[in-house]
């Protein structure tokens, strides 16, 4: 089978973590890189072992046409990238979160669409050994049906208004950073209709988003998402139910998880041995996904992506 090209739009730090993974998946490389900076193309190409550097993200798509392009900028220019791939007819993996609004989501899908072009968030957390561990323990109702969810993630972003963190005109925000995690993994691992949301969020002085807290109704589990950029949280997500709980531990990089029963004893402790690089798996199902000529994976699909952009609505709509 022929080699699988990528070619990256964004020499950013999170693209040298895709250029090893690339080189861990048979019959894969990564083409091309480009960026606003020619000088930073081609710094990021000599580091990383990429063929070609551009200086423009159009000439990349256009002369190297790759099978698919990862956009690896940041949340701001996300639709604009994705929408100069859709229009060429070459394949997304575009990085979290996909989209800054309901309206940027609905544009690029049906964008995608009427041109048949696949398109995926790279969610790459729900590929992740120890959270399908930890949906498939719910699947097998190993806890009962579960009763109460509860996820956090929180750290202390840097100081300084023009980081990515804190800049809004970056597409900075808790939301869009963390609070994507907390909602995909939730909504992934459940599997169940959403009912109710309520949305609480405050505000800092550089105009983002730094504290989330949204709480979803679910046809048969209550759940808590907090999500901080002010404060050091304890990274974990625990399910429980009446037969006992499960933790995944910093769930959107888990390396384990743990299953207790109803007297509080573990029962099981999952540990992944395997993972070299967890982008690896996300890639695979790109690749597979095209291959086949799927436009959406059902594992990242469009509908769930849709609804997190429309979740970051419903945060941006609390700012006073």
């Amino acid at each position: 089978m022929s080699t699988f090209r990528f070619g990256i739009l964004g020499a950013a730090k999170i693209a040298v973590k895709f250029c090893h993974a690339a080189g861990l998946v048979k019959d894969c490389e990564v083409c091309a890189v480009a960026s606003k900076s020619l000088e930073k193309a081609e710094s990021f190409a000599r580091d990383n072992g990429v063929a070609h550097a551009y200086g423009s993200y159009e000439e990349l798509l256009d002369k190297e046409k790759p099978d698919c392009a990862y956009i690896a900028v940041t949340p701001n220019d996300h639709c604009r990238l994705a929408m100069l791939c859709i229009e060429r007819g070459i394949p997304v993996l575009c990085e979290k979160a996909m989209f800054q609004n309901g309206a940027e989501a609905e544009q690029v899908f049906a964008a995608a669409a009427a041109k048949g072009v696949f398109v995926m968030e790279a969610m790459w957390s729900r590929f992740l050994p120890a959270v399908k561990k930890v949906r498939a323990w719910v699947e097998a109702e190993r806890i009962g049906i579960p009763e109460i969810s509860q996820i956090s993630i929180g750290f202390t972003a840097p100081e300084g208004n023009e980081n990515r963190y804190l800049n809004p005109s970056l597409g900075g925000g808790a939301a869009k950073d963390i609070t994507v995690y907390t909602y995909e993994i939730t909504t992934w691992i459940l599997k169940q209709d959403i009912r109710k949301i309520n949305v609480s969020a405050t505000w800092g002085g550089s105009g983002v988003d730094m504290n989330n807290h949204i709480s979803i109704d679910f046809a048969h589990t209550l759940a808590d998402l907090t999500t901080s950029f002010a404060a050091k949280l304890e990274s974990r997500m625990v399910l429980y139910g009446r037969k006992g709980k499960i933790l995944l531990p910093t769930p959107h990089h888990s390396s384990e998880c743990f299953l207790y029963d109803e007297r509080g004893e573990l029962a099981e402790h999952f540990i992944d041995h395997d993972t070299v690089n967890g982008f690896t798996y996300e890639m695979e199902e790109v690749i597979r996904c095209i291959r086949e000529g799927k436009q959406e994976s059902p594992v990242v699909p469009w509908k769930d992506t849709l609804e997190c952009a429309r979740l970051f609505d419903r945060i941006e709509a609390t700012k006073g």
